[in-house]
């Protein structure tokens, strides 16, 4: 029998060594190496002498035609009764899945969760919601809140042995399971505490046998750290079919449910939510209520629209800029990636001469909502620029488009889409790039006047004009 060993496991990606490193090899993180003490394995020479196993032609286990395999079918997917819930999700929960939904504390997680599993006892089977945190009475007092009733198909289970979860839910046979927290669950043969990276990356393993061994769908609550990552292993997040995360602040109403990974579906959907006292609701409008606050004539505002998924979403870019009395001034930046805006902020100083260099300048993205589609340029460029000469942008109007460094418009896809939900929403004038324009050829809305332009230097003039239809009625 050999002895156990001592091992390091980076709890940022996984990777293991045999000895300390202050930095991470694979993943070149500063301070993430844990001791973990290895169990000890049996003899090689032993294990090499025992016979290969054998696959029996027909069996599950053995290999098969691709042809043989039957395809999988949209119906086959269960839904959790909320609407928004099941476009991220891909359509609906699939059979055998194992899905990780992490976000901050107090951002919603056990609510959504709580309400799925309401529903899902009641018009889709037996489900088992497991907490490693809070005791049955504190999970009642919650259900009771949220007004979601009880139902004789819907469980509780209060613990934390991996084992002894697994064992209940070969016993239960459960149609839908709910674990929650990973963090929380231990492995017995694993010699560390829970929430390490051995201990979660064995709970995970362990879990998802059951998961595709009996079918069983599998929604694992996951904590975050500090820099808004999922805690543990990164592994953690490979070893899973579906990641999703919760966005927003915690302290406003909305919440936005997010895929970063799903092998069921697109990653591009999100899920938009209002909080109440009563649970989590949907938002089948959101561009509406995204807009429906903003102020009008002010400077320093621009509505654009981005695609997230199928959906388009109009939302609106507030900028403020001030003279600073810093040397170096500030960029404070909310719902954009920083370095996106001070690009777009250097190609407004280079090509349109709006000096930057002695201004702090505030971008934000209006209801929590975070963008990373680069079709939102043009709206911060025309915001940044209405706010800096002190000029609001033309009453109806909407930009889309890109902007690269040489201070060009480029076109983005899906112009129509966007356009159609523009106008369904009451905007009568679009800037967008020339290209975009040509192709709509002619598909563009009626009731709609499209402007193209080449470079931000026209966009700028067609957006701080008013509007021709009302100069002419003036």
């Amino acid at each position: 029998m050999a002895k156990a060993s001592i091992r390091y496991v980076c709890r940022n990606c996984g990777a293991e060594f045999p000895k300390w490193l202050g930095r991470c090899p694979s993943c070149d993180e500063w301070g993430t190496l844990e001791e973990f003490v290895a169990p000890a394995t049996s003899n090689r020479s032993a294990a090499s002498s025992s016979p290969l196993p054998t696959f029996v032609p027909g069996s599950s286990g053995a290999p098969k035609r691709l042809a043989d395999v039957p395809s999988p079918s949209q119906e086959g997917r269960a839904s959790t009764g909320i609407g928004e819930f099941d476009r991220v999700l891909g359509g609906g929960i699939v059979p055998g899945s194992l899905v990780l939904i992490g976000g901050d504390p107090g951002i919603g997680k056990s609510t959504l969760l709580t309400q799925a599993a309401a529903y899902l006892s009641r018009n889709a089977g037996r489900t088992l919601y497991i907490s490693g945190e809070e005791s049955a009475p504190q999970i009642k007092r919650r259900a009771e809140r949220l007004g979601v009733g009880a139902s004789d198909d819907l469980l509780l289970q209060t613990e934390t042995d991996v084992l002894l979860i697994e064992s209940a839910i070969r016993q239960v046979q459960p149609s839908f399971v709910i674990i929650d927290s990973i963090q929380t669950m231990s492995h017995p043969d694993v010699e560390s505490l829970p929430g390490s990276v051995w201990q979660v990356r064995a709970a995970t393993a362990s879990l998802a046998r059951v998961a595709k061994g009996e079918g069983i769908p599998i929604f694992l609550v996951g904590h975050v750290t500090k820099e808004g990552s999922l805690a543990g292993p990164r592994v953690l997040e490979h070893m899973v079919d579906s990641v999703l995360t919760f966005e927003g602040d915690r302290h406003s109403f909305y919440r936005l449910l997010r895929a970063t990974k799903n092998r069921f579906g697109s990653t591009d959907e999100i899920g938009i939510f209002e909080m109440r006292e009563t649970g989590l609701v949907e938002v089948p409008n959101p561009s509406e209520l995204l807009l429906s606050e903003r102020p009008d004539g002010t400077p320093g505002s621009a509505v654009a629209c981005v695609m997230e998924g199928s959906r388009p979403l109009l939302v609106e870019v507030q900028t403020l800029i001030a003279p600073s009395y810093l040397a170096n001034p500030r960029r404070a930046v909310t719902g954009m990636e920083l370095s996106r805006i001070q690009m777009l902020l250097a190609v407004l100083e280079k090509r349109v001469r709006l000096s930057m260099a002695n201004q702090d300048v505030f971008v934000n993205i209006a209801g929590g909502v975070r963008i990373d589609e680069p079709g939102a340029d043009l709206a911060v460029c025309l915001a940044a620029a209405s706010q800096y000469r002190d000029i609001p942008v033309g009453a109806g109007v909407i930009a889309i488009g890109e902007v690269g460094l040489a201070g060009e418009v480029r076109a983005v896809g899906r112009i129509d889409t966007r356009l159609g939900e523009a106008a369904r929403l009451g905007f009568t004038r679009a800037i967008i790039a020339k290209r975009n324009k040509s192709s709509l050829r002619g598909r563009g809305p009626d009731e709609m006047h499209i402007i193209g332009v080449d470079n931000i230097h026209e966009a700028i003039e067609a957006a701080l004009r008013p509007n021709p239809a009302r100069a002419e009625a003036g």
